[in-house]
Order: structure tokens, then sequence, then C-alpha cells
């Protein structure tokens, strides 16, 4: 470098040495602006029928469906690593799915008899149990189907049903993920009216009509049953606006916590959510998210440990309280063993 460059680079920069920081692991620790903890995560647990079998999920790899005998020692080391909360969905026989999705409305039903085993095997762990309809439709959408159509207030019906019963079985929160207008408000009337003033509610206020669901939708077996699709319920990928003013009303409604769902794809909408409502704001990591970047590990194409807790820590980053992720296990270890 020439003297006159030279010149010009120390008259540019100065003192200005942003790399000081950076120098050294002590001080990169001093200056970091986000810490990622199992506090963190909820974890997803799915479930089903039957007793001491587990079944390994191939659209999610390492991930897999556990009978409730099974899920509960999952859900002790969830516990025992510091995760917080899981939040159950059940994979049930076809005969148990309808039109209507009456199945919720059952006391004794997959997401209930998991409720209540947890609640007593593992009390100290906080319980997210999401009352929307498709688990238990015979046409996998999220509301009734009549004519074709998804009718909203005998949805709303349906997932007010699902909603007391899972309270009855002791579930914290409540956490609806079906994206039907005025449901947080009648869930939360039905819910006071029952005696659970304390069960709170997450909403999925900012649900998006995403491609990432795709494993999910095998993990829980509505995969082959879907008519159609979901966008005339959940959000345009393109919109920014009406997410804001779903939370708008969520809030109004009685939501304690909200959600935004798929994660990665929507950091702008978790920030502005935080921003604007200075809610408890949490982030959804799906299952296309978590499938990308464990296929992608595996095939040596990305250092699988360093992208998961990179991505994790990006939704810290961008407002998100909480993240439900099928990394939580993982992740926890691996925090717990860098101590």
């Amino acid at each position: 470098m020439s003297q006159e460059m030279s010149e010009i680079v120390d008259a540019v920069t100065g003192s200005r040495r942003l790399r000081r920081n950076r120098r050294f692991d002590w001080s990169r620790r001093l200056v970091q602006e986000y810490t990622l903890t199992a506090n963190d995560f909820i974890l997803p647990v799915f479930i089903i029928e039957g007793s001491n079998r587990e079944e390994d999920i191939g659209a999610m790899p390492n991930v897999s469906r556990y009978t409730v005998d099974r899920a509960v020692d999952v859900v002790k080391e969830a516990r025992d690593l510091g995760i917080p909360a899981i939040a159950p969905f059940p994979n049930v026989s076809i005969d148990k799915r309808d039109v209507t999705g009456s199945e919720i409305s059952n006391a004794d039903n997959l997401i209930c008899e998991f409720t209540r085993a947890i609640k007593k095997a593992v009390p100290d762990i906080g319980i997210i149990t999401d009352s929307a309809l498709d688990p238990f439709t015979s046409h996998g959408h999220d509301g009734v189907l009549r004519d074709g159509q998804i009718v909203n207030d005998e949805s709303v019906a349906q997932i007010v049903k699902g909603s007391l019963v899972q309270a009855d079985a002791g579930s914290d929160i409540i956490a609806p993920s079906d994206m039907m207008d005025g449901r947080i408000g009648a869930i939360r009337l039905a819910l006071d009216d029952a005696g659970h003033n304390d069960v709170a509610i997450m909403s999925y206020t900012a649900k998006y009509a995403s491609g990432f669901y795709g494993p999910y939708r095998e993990a829980i077996g509505t995969d082959g049953l879907l008519q159609g699709d979901k966008k005339t319920y959940y959000i345009d990928p393109a919109n920014s606006e009406d997410a804001m003013r779903e939370a708008e009303l969520d809030i109004a409604e009685g939501a304690d916590m909200v959600m935004v769902k798929p994660g990665m794809p929507y950091l702008d909408i978790v920030r502005r959510m935080k921003d604007t409502f200075g809610m408890p704001t949490f982030a959804y990591q799906v299952s296309g998210e978590y499938s990308m970047i464990e296929s992608a590990a595996a095939n040596g194409y990305i250092d699988g440990e360093r992208v998961m807790m990179e991505s994790l820590l990006a939704f810290k980053r961008a407002g998100a309280d909480g993240i439900l992720t099928y990394h939580g296990m993982k992740a926890a270890r691996l925090l717990a063993s860098a101590g």
C-alpha cells in the first residue's frame, strides 16, 4: 500500500476500530447482545395411540412419534434439560376423524390423555395444547368443512369445546392454530365461565399459508387427507399489515401471548409484532425449517449444530421471547455441554 493510500485509510478509520471488541473469545462474550438458553425452547411432541411404541417420521430426521407412556420419558428428559414447556400434537386413527373434527371435544382424546399423564408424572413442566381441528378432521383442514368451504363460526364453536376439555385435563396454555376469526375471544369467555381463569391463551396470531409445513402433515397423518389448501384462512405470505391487524384483534380479545409461524422466513413479522405491541412474542421453527437443516447437515453441506444454533439465535435477535422448535432437545444438550 502506498504512503498516500495508507494515510487515507488511517484518516478514514481513525480510532474507530470495531474489531477490537471481537479480538478475543472473552471480549466477544462481554459484548454479546443476545443469549440463548434452554429457557427459550418449547418442545413439540408427537403422540400416537397405543402403548410402548415409537415411530420414526420419515420427513423429519431424528424426530419420532410416541405413545403416551413413552412420551412421558421424553418430557422428563426435556424437563431435566431445563426446557420449560412442551406442546403435544396427536396422530389419531382415521376412524376418529370426521368432517367436523368432533374428536376434539372428547374428554378422553389423545391430547387429554397425554396432558393428564404429564401433569401426574412431570407436574413442573408447562403444557401448551393446540385446539385446532386438523388432527381430527377427515379432510385435514383446521375447521369444519361445508360444501367445499371452511365455515368460521361452527369451527369456532368446535374449537371452544376442544379448548375446554384440554383445560379440564390440565393444559396450562391453550394455543389455537386454526386462524378462525373471533376464536380468541370465544375461548377466553368460555374458559372464564368454566372457572379456568388462570389458563392462558397463546394465539397463533400470524400463521402463514406457507410451503414449510409439509413434514408436519406427515407427522400428524394429514398429508394424504388435505383437500385443497388453507389459503382462505391462513395469511398470504406477501402480507405484513395483515399480521398486525390479526395481532391487534387477538390481543383485544384476550390473548396473553402471540406467535408467528413459520419462523425464519418471517423474522420481520416477529420484530414488527414485538416492537408494535410489546407482548410476549413467540416463533415456531416449523417442520420444513427443521428438516432442511437436518437434511443439509446429513449430506455434509453445512455444519448442522452451528446452523441450528445460529437459526435459533436469530429468533431471539428478532425479538422472540421463546421458540417452538424440534431442535429443542438437541440444542439444550449442546448448551448444557458448553456449561
